[in-house]
C-alpha cells in the first residue's frame, strides 16, 4: 500500500460491500479511545512527546501483518500536504481534528476499515468501519487490534473507572459507537425532528456525516453513544443496535407511507433529481448530496432501475471538494469544482446505465 494508493482511489474498499440493511444502514463504526500509562494527555503533550509516540509505532507496528488486516502504513500529519489531510477526512478515515494537527498521525490498514490515529485528543484512537449494521463484527476487529498495541504499551487504566480519557464522556470502554443511516423518508414526511428527540433521550448523539459541528448532508445521519462509563461494550452495541433497528422500521413505514399517499409526487422527485445529476455542468455538493439521496431512494423503491444502491456511498465520497482537486492535481476554484463534479456525476451514471 502506498500514500499515492490510499489518494487515488476514493472508495475504500470495505465501502464496496453490501452488509444487513444496506438499503437504510450506509456503515458502521467503532472507535475506542486508548492513552498511554507513561505519557501526559495529549492536549498537555510537548512537541518531544508526540514525536516519541510516533516513533514508537514506528518501530513497534509498521512493516508488521496482522491477520486477517494485512501490513499497516504510518501516515505522519506534518509530511501530508493540506489537500491529502482533507482527502482522508473525506475518506473517513481520520478526523478533522486530527487533520489539524501538526503531530498526528495516522496507521492506516490495506483494506483503510482500519485506522489508528495517533496524538489526537487522546494518544490513539482504534477505528473500524463496516458497511451496513455490523457494529459487532466493527467491535471484534477494533479489539483485535487494541490487544495487539496493548502488547507492547501500557495503557491508562483505573480498576475503578475503566480507561482513562481526555474527556470525560469517554471515560470507562473508551468504546464509541455509531452508524450513518439514509433517512429520506423520515425527512420527507416531516418525522425526522421527533425522532431525534428521542434518539437523544435515550442518552444518544445525532450528528452530520463528518461528526460533530457537520450538518446532515443527503439525509445522512450519524448516530451513537454518548456516555461510557459504568456500561460493558457489550450493553453499549446492544443498546445502540436495538434503537437503530427501531429507526429502521420508523424509515421504511414512512417510505411506505409516502409511497400509499403521494407516489405520483415521490416518483416526480426521484425523476426531478435523477435529471439533474444527468444532465447538469454545474452541480454544488450540497444540491449533488440532496439529488443523490433522492436517487438512492427512488432505486431503493425501484422506481429506478439498472443503477446500483451503493451510487449514494461513492458519488458522496468522490465528489467532495478535496477528492474532486486530488483527481485535477491541484487546487480549483468553486465554479471549476462544480463543472468536475457534475461532469464525474454524468460519466458515472453513463457507465452504470451502459
Amino acid at each position: 500500500m502506498s500514500l499515492d494508493k490510499i489518494m487515488n482511489e476514493a472508495i475504500s474498499p470495505w465501502m464496496k460491500g453490501d452488509g444487513p440493511d444496506s438499503d437504510i444502514v450506509l456503515s458502521s463504526r467503532i472507535r475506542l479511545a486508548r492513552n498511554f500509562k507513561k505519557y501526559q494527555f495529549s492536549t498537555m503533550q510537548n512537541e518531544e512527546e508526540t514525536k516519541q509516540i510516533q516513533e514508537l509505532f514506528k518501530k513497534e507496528f509498521i512493516n508488521k501483518t496482522v491477520e486477517p488486516f494485512g501490513e499497516f502504513e504510518l501516515l505522519k500529519m506534518n509530511e501530508l500536504t493540506p489537500l491529502q489531510r482533507r482527502v482522508l477526512v473525506e475518506k473517513h478515515l481520520i478526523s478533522p481534528n486530527l487533520a489539524g494537527t501538526e503531530y498526528g498521525a495516522c496507521l492506516l490498514s490495506e483494506s483503510e476499515h482500519i485506522s489508528v490515529m495517533l496524538n489526537e485528543e487522546d494518544h490513539i484512537r482504534i477505528q473500524c468501519l463496516f458497511s451496513g449494521l455490523q457494529l459487532s463484527e466493527a467491535l471484534q476487529s477494533a479489539n483485535q487490534i487494541d490487544n495487539w498495541i496493548e502488547k507492547e504499551v501500557e495503557y491508562a487504566f483505573d480498576e475503578s473507572l475503566g480507561y482513562i480519557t481526555s474527556c470525560p464522556t469517554n471515560v470507562g470502554t473508551g468504546l464509541r459507537a455509531s452508524v450513518m443511516i439514509h433517512l429520506p423518508g423520515l425527512v420527507l414526511t416531516k418525522r425526522i425532528s421527533r425522532i431525534i428527540q428521542v434518539i437523544q433521550k435515550l442518552g444518544l448523539v445525532v450528528r452530520g456525516i463528518y461528526g460533530e459541528g457537520s450538518e446532515a448532508l443527503g439525509n445522512i445521519f450519524q448516530v451513537s453513544n454518548q456516555m461510557t462509563l459504568g456500561k460493558s461494550e457489550e450493553d453499549i452495541i446492544a443498546d445502540l443496535k436495538s434503537v437503530i433497528q427501531q429507526i429502521i422500521q420508523q424509515e421504511k413505514m414512512a417510505r411506505e407511507l409516502i409511497v400509499q399517499n403521494s407516489s405520483i409526487e415521490l416518483e416526480d422527485k426521484v425523476y426531478r433529481s435523477y435529471g439533474i445529476l444527468a444532465n447538469s455542468r454545474l452541480i454544488q455538493s450540497a444540491e449533488a448530496a440532496n439529488c443523490l439521496s433522492d436517487l438512492r431512494l427512488g432505486i431503493d423503491l425501484g422506481y429506478i432501475q439498472g443503477i446500483s444502491r451503493n451510487i449514494l456511498t461513492e458519488l458522496m465520497v468522490l465528489t467532495q471538494p478535496g477528492i474532486l482537486q486530488q483527481y485535477a492535481g491541484g487546487p480549483l476554484g468553486p465554479e471549476e469544482r462544480d463543472y468536475r463534479r457534475a461532469t464525474l456525476i454524468r460519466e458515472r451514471l453513463r457507465i452504470e446505465k451502459n
